[in-house]
């Protein structure tokens, strides 16, 4: 190897070592799923298994199956086929789950090996005893990278105690049946999911770069739909590390870092002889940054996954364009405001903290249950490290597994993420087939029985049997659940519109008032219609009474009297009103009679006390004598 070539590689040695003290330091988290054994007795329960970081785990559901432990081939490190094993399960039996031992391989390949054979997921037997790990893809392997990509089966890592035990149980002839349970793998505490892509703008970094751009590709049109219905709250953060004090003068921290030293990223092509350099990939990291703080400002966050995609496409670094000009083209056909980005993005040759890239640093360092963030790219679902093939479909699962139950949008209970058990005998839930009411909610996690709200009437029950609609326009929804039947135009219903909801026959019927109403008979039960001269005939729901000859019924008084009589009764009545209405108005003209005299008596008296005291003009005459008397 000549100087310089030992040059190249001693620069890149460096960062790389610089790179591993970081890694190093870091907090990593395992994410794992939990693992039940249901048999055999003697191992029965519930262990920790580690989520392996490729293939697509069941989140938010869970896989039940049988263990098998392979005769040969035990670490899967060759093709089952060679040893004529197969792991398919016989229809109608449960699926298998192959036990197979750590070493001498990749992870990714014991899992293809078995998923080729038919295994329907793989446990991994530790070989130390040590802590779990999480089970990754091998770095930078053009060969791996073509299997990799087609893992479909989920699969965990296990103790190397745990597995000792499997391997017992399965020796002893003992048939070992375990649940791989993901449902609390990611939380879900309300109707919204926060979740974080730590990605990378370099698009030629190898195989985890090519298979980063697939995927914003590929799950933009999901992610905008999720954010503009204001379901998820995203964020993009992208990785960079600091250039040791004593080399910031170095030529290798010149060309891989801005801001002195501050904010790094390793060389694209590895060669810092030739093409673009770290620093052109820590700017444009930069760029995307403030696409976003500037987007998500003017509250269309979304258009980071516009930018981003239309950058790979339009601005690659095999095509040199992977720069400025072509990044601030991208920007005005998005119509975002160059120069609030400019601004955001601040001056990369100062010798100061940039604000942006040094809130992405502090947010690598993990909080809580999230952990460093070591790997890229990483999705951070609810500050839980994604573990899995990153997938459309496998990342939109994790996702919809991070909703609470039954607050999922609809684009999780799409096809391709779940299938809708309530579509198959209606879950087992309670349903109304006439008013077409069910009580079966599908939701990502699986269908549940709760029974509904229909048009602000509330349904009371457990849901799988019975639900009773409640409350004030009960009656309105198929009748409360209470009988109801329509005959020739007539109907009666058992619904009482009431809070107690209680369903009671109406007057005219006799039965529980839910199944059944069966009319009574009045005239056979001689309820009605009991005089000598009646004729009764039941009718549905009441009852017709009539009488023979001149005679006429009297309802209230069950009773038939003549017609004749009838007429003279009413021409009785007739006179005896007219008598009474005389007889009132007689008394009102005598009260007013009496009012009148009475009156005028009352004036009479008034006037002769008020003559005593003056003269009044009907009494000069009496004055006029007394006044002759007096002479």
């Amino acid at each position: 190897m000549g100087c310089c070539g030992r040059l190249k590689m001693t620069a890149f040695l460096g960062f790389f070592l610089l790179i591993s003290a970081e890694l190093v330091l870091g907090r990593f988290v395992v994410e794992k799923n939990s693992l039940r054994v249901t048999s055999p007795e003697s191992i029965k329960g519930i262990h920790d298994s580690a989520i392996g970081n490729f293939g697509i785990p069941q989140y938010g559901g869970t896989m039940a199956g049988a263990v098998v432990y392979p005769k040969s081939n035990r670490k899967g490190c060759n093709s089952f086929d060679d040893s004529g094993i197969s792991f398919k399960a016989k229809p109608g039996a449960i699926p298998t789950f192959v036990l197979l031992d750590r070493g001498d391989c990749f992870f990714a390949l014991k899992v293809w090996n078995a998923q080729n054979a038919g295994a329907a997921a793989v446990l991994v037997a530790d070989d130390l005893d040590e802590a779990l790990i999480t089970m990754d893809t091998p770095e930078e392997d053009a060969a791996s990278a073509k299997y990799i990509a087609n893992i479909t089966i989920p699969s965990a890592l296990v103790a190397k105690s745990f597995g000792e035990k499997l391997k017992k149980a399965l020796s002893d002839g003992e048939m070992v049946n375990v649940n791989l349970d993901w449902r609390e793998s990611v939380p879900h505490p309300d109707d919204r999911v926060e979740y974080e892509l730590w990605t990378n703008s370099n698009d030629e970094c190898g195989v985890k770069c090519d298979m980063l751009m697939s995927f914003v590709k590929d799950f933009k049109g999901a992610a905008q739909i999720l954010e503009k219905g204001g379901y998820t709250q995203f964020a993009p953060h992208y990785i960079t590390w600091y250039c040791p004090q004593a080399f910031t003068v170095s030529k290798q921290c010149k060309s891989q870092c801005i801001n002195h030293g501050r904010y790094c990223a390793p060389d694209p092509e590895q060669d810092f002889s030739t093409g673009y350099e770290g620093k052109d990939v820590v700017l444009e990291n930069l760029r995307q940054l403030c696409v976003f703080k500037v987007a998500n400002e003017s509250k269309k966050p979304w258009i980071w996954w516009d930018y981003v995609t239309d950058f790979q496409i339009r601005c690659p670094m095999k095509d040199k364009k992977y720069n400025k000009d072509c990044a601030e083209t991208v920007i005005k056909s998005l119509d975002l405001d160059l120069k609030k980005i400019e601004k955001c993005m601040g001056d990369p040759e100062a010798d100061a903290d940039n604000p942006v890239l040094k809130e992405e640093q502090d947010a690598q360092i993990g909080k809580g249950s999230r952990g460093d963030v070591t790997i890229l790219p990483t999705l951070v679902v609810n500050n839980r490290q994604y573990r899995g093939k990153l997938e459309k479909g496998a990342v939109l699962k994790a996702l919809c597994a991070g909703f609470e139950e039954t607050t999922e949008p609809p684009v999780c209970l799409s096809e391709d993420v779940e299938t809708n058990e309530c579509l198959v005998n209606n879950g087992g839930c309670w349903q109304d087939k006439k008013a077409n009411i069910t009580a079966c909610k599908d939701t990502f996690r699986g269908r549940v029985c709760e029974c509904p709200v229909v048009n602000g009437v509330k349904f009371k029950g457990d849901g799988y049997s019975s639900c009773v609609a409640s409350g004030p326009g009960r009656c309105t929804i198929g009748h409360g659940g209470c009988w109801h039947e329509t005959r020739n135009g007539v109907s009666f219903s058992a619904c009482m519109d009431n809070d107690d909801g209680k369903c009671v026959c109406p007057e005219g019927f006799k039965g529980d008032g839910v199944n059944s109403c069966e009319d009574v008979d009045e005239c056979k039960e001689k309820k009605a219609c009991q005089c000598p001269d009646c004729r009764c005939r039941n009718t549905w729901g009441s009852y017709n009474c009539t009488c023979g000859g001149d005679l006429l019924y009297i309802w209230e008084h069950d009773t038939c009297i003549s017609r004749s009589a009838a007429a003279r009764a009413k021409s009785a009545w007739t006179v005896f009103w007219v008598i009474v209405l005389g007889l009132a108005i007689a008394a009102a003209g005598a009260y007013l009679i009496y009012k009148y005299r009475i009156r005028s008596y009352m004036d009479s008296e008034i006037r002769a006390i008020m003559a005593q005291y003056m003269p009044l003009d009907s009494q000069i005459e009496i004055q006029h004598h007394r006044s002759e008397d007096h002479a």
